[in-house]
């Protein structure tokens, strides 16, 4: 099982409120029940007002390196990222678990 974890951080002078913004999350809310591939997804705004802290997380699970190749292709999770690109850069990490 492949862990794949996703970091945003929001570019400077956006905001959480922004039509744009709630509409990228609601994209990645809905993404979970929408790729096949996904065997554990969450998503939710980071809850810390620290300075070095993200802003909003993507914590999921896939079977194996191929699923992982299919969810990064598959066209919901396509254009949920170009959503988020409009408006946030972010970091990720996947490890084996």
């Amino acid at each position: 099982m492949i862990r794949h974890l996703v970091l945003f951080k929001l570019n400077e002078g956006v905001a959480r409120d922004e039509p744009r913004v709630a509409a990228g999350v609601r994209a990645f809310e809905e993404l979970g029940g929408l790729v096949p591939e996904l065997e554990f997804w969450e998503c939710a705004w980071n809850i810390t007002d620290r300075d070095i802290a993200y802003d909003f997380a993507i914590n999921s699970a896939v079977a194996d390196h191929a699923a992982l190749t299919r969810y990064l292709q598959h066209p919901a999770h396509q254009a949920a990222a170009d959503r988020w690109r409009e408006f946030a850069t972010w970091v990720i990490a996947d490890y084996e678990i």
